[in-house]
């Protein structure tokens, strides 16, 4: 006879177990301190086994019939019931146990082995270490996106809408690694997107009239501070690259003979090898910051020591010192700079994205222009710097 709920709580207590049957190999059993627990009698090749669901009144009659019904059509699938629990436990735990912090470490490691630069290595770290802290101990698959939401408005209340953004990214990035490896369903990132206040886009300033940036190499010129640091700015200037590019110049990349710097794609933005011509002046700087000694690898080292990179602030704090403010003249700036002036003069336009290794959209024509524009770039990089005499020369 089928038990019936109030048939179980009638039940009492006895000196032995005993069990209440109900159906299809479910029953109850009553152990003498009174507790009830579900249990199922199957046969599995041949043998007798027995399956537990749980307690009772924490699993009731209809959730036990419902296990019941479950583990029969496991039965008839071929497979034992038993085993399976044991692995849907197995696969709980190990869910339980594949954190955040777990999988993101495994993507940064594959962002080390994708070489990407330092300073984008260094981004992630922080956005995975100290920004996406609260969700380190949380298992993957149970992170939704109100808690994504909550961490990123967290950083966008404070004014940082790059930062979120690029965060944003980042968790992006190791739930679809989870998703892939199979320890999570879905990004919740994804969901949050639109949910996100658009970035302020600023430009870094730089000096575009012909006549200020006379000026600003005059006060360069008269700048009292460290002689490397002012050397070290008019060499970005006249080989139009980024700072940190400058910064981390060494000796090896340069051939003397050839009037080249080759910059190896580890060290580049777009990650890929860049060749600049240099112009007499270029090279006259290097010439003159050259150290000729064993384990001296820069050009323009550190003030402090000469085997340590100049700070990546160095750049900007001579600015300020020569009383250019940051919405007045920046360090990256002086790319535009460059690029402005040569394009008003009539350069050619691709001579000048080539000189500043802009990634053209074009694979074909990527190709091409790294190859043909050579002897142009050549007559840029002189024309240039010819330009940056006389703009000095002429500054009142």
């Amino acid at each position: 006879m089928a038990l019936s709920d109030l048939k179980i709580r009638k039940a009492k207590k006895l000196e032995k177990p005993y069990k209440l049957s109900d159906a299809s190999g479910l029953f109850l059993l009553v152990k003498p301190n009174g507790s009830k627990l579900w249990q199922q009698k199957y046969r599995y090749n041949g043998k007798e086994r027995l399956l537990s669901h749980g307690p009772y009144p924490d699993v009731s009659l209809a959730q036990a019939r419902q296990k019941r019904d479950e583990a029969r059509a496991l039965l008839s699938n071929g497979t034992d019931p038993s085993i399976q629990k044991r692995l849907d436990h197995i696969e709980a735990e190990t869910q339980s146990r594949t954190t955040f912090l777990l999988v993101a470490e495994e993507y940064l490691q594959m962002a080390y082995d994708r070489e990407l630069a330092d300073a984008t290595m260094r981004k992630k770290l922080w956005h995975i270490h100290t920004l996406a802290e609260p969700l380190h101990n949380r298992p993957i698959n149970e992170i939704s996106p109100a808690e994504i939401l909550h961490l990123l408005k967290s950083i966008e209340r404070s004014g940082r809408r790059e930062t979120t953004k690029k965060l944003r990214g980042t968790l992006s990035g190791v739930f679809r690694l989870s998703i892939v490896t199979l320890r999570a369903d879905n990004d919740p990132t994804y969901a949050v997107k639109g949910a996100l206040l658009p970035v302020k886009v600023t430009n870094r300033a730089a000096i575009t009239d012909e006549k200020m940036f006379g000026q600003f190499l005059r006060d360069l010129d008269e700048y009292s501070g460290a002689g490397i640091i002012k050397d070290a700015i008019l060499f970005q200037i006249l080989t139009m690259t980024r700072p940190g590019e400058v910064r981390g110049a060494k000796q090896k990349e340069f051939s003397i003979e050839r009037q080249t710097w080759s910059i190896s794609s580890d060290r580049t933005k777009m990650r890929r090898d860049h060749i600049i011509p240099l112009s007499v002046q270029a090279l006259n700087l290097v010439k003159r910051n050259w150290i000729d000694v064993n384990g001296v690898e820069l050009i323009f080292p550190s003030l402090n020591s000469n085997r340590k990179w100049l700070s990546e602030n160095a750049f900007n704090s001579a600015l300020r010192r020569m009383g250019y403010s940051k919405e007045e003249a920046t360090a990256h700036g002086f790319r535009s700079t460059a690029s402005t002036i040569l394009n008003n003069r009539g350069f050619d336009g691709d001579v000048i994205e080539a000189a500043l290794a802009h990634q053209d959209k074009n694979a074909i024509r990527r190709t091409y222009n790294r190859a043909t524009y050579w002897d142009q770039r050549v007559q840029l990089m002189n024309g240039w710097a010819s330009l940056v005499d006389q703009f000095r020369q002429d500054a009142p």
